[in-house]
């Protein structure tokens, strides 16, 4: 009996120690960069390896205002550009560069440097908005302290993992960089106003993860995150 009581109360641990970290909030790390810039690869690199942490949300948004220079930019989507834009006045910038690391919409920096990535995720906190999660085909949003204007809630459809890609022209010309969780549609699904929300979600397809976000208005503060 007394082996069984202990392999109960281990379970037990084990299961509040999963369920602990099924609880934790995401850290959403957003790098903007471009396969046309020669100063990215080392951002690349470095979400690369903060992508597996866990309590983080690692996604690539790959701009396209260098696409000028000889090469469009494969991932690049206006929306993307647009996202990042909107972050620049809240974050106290002139206007969009790459590389570019966003954590929780709060804290950001170029990415680059060795350990960069984590200081800003030690510097962005957690979010601390309601509890969010995704169903086969809802979205949940419990009751919560909305800002002004209410939040907007964002369906991010990415892929999972590292993608290389060759570059024939432009700053990257012969190189061959790596993407971690690309994202290949931001899509808006609806405002979060405080009080507890269910919204269909649509099925992904082409095998692409969902992450959905939901966010204070005009590039603001990420309240809270999921991905599935």
């Amino acid at each position: 009996m007394t082996g069984l009581k202990t392999s109960l109360i281990a379970g037990a641990m084990l299961a509040a120690t999963v369920g602990a970290a099924a609880a934790q909030p995401l850290t959403v790390v957003e790098l903007f960069t471009s396969q046309g810039c020669s100063s990215c690869p080392p951002a690349n690199a470095n979400l690369i390896k903060v992508k597996d942490q866990p309590g983080v949300l690692a996604l690539s948004f790959n701009v396209t205002y260098w696409d000028y220079l000889g090469w469009k930019d494969t991932f690049g989507r206006k929306e993307f550009t647009d996202r990042q834009v909107t972050y620049e006045p809240s974050l106290g910038r002139d206007g969009p560069f790459t590389p570019q690391v966003v954590v929780n919409g709060r804290a950001d920096g170029v990415g680059a440097a060795a350990g960069e990535i984590q200081g800003l995720i030690a510097k962005g906190g957690h979010p601390q908005g309601p509890e969010l999660s995704l169903g086969q085909s809802k979205v949940s949003i419990g009751a919560g302290k909305a800002p002004g204007g209410g939040a907007d809630i964002w369906l991010v459809r990415y892929n999972r993992g590292v993608v290389e890609v060759p570059v024939a022209r432009g700053e990257n010309t012969g190189r061959t960089l790596p993407h971690a969780n690309v994202v290949h549609a931001l899509t808006k699904l609806g405002s979060w106003n405080g009080q507890a929300t269910t919204l269909p979600l649509p099925a992904a397809g082409g095998g692409l993860s969902t992450a959905v976000l939901v966010q204070g208005p005009n590039g603001g503060p990420i309240l809270a995150a999921a991905t599935n």
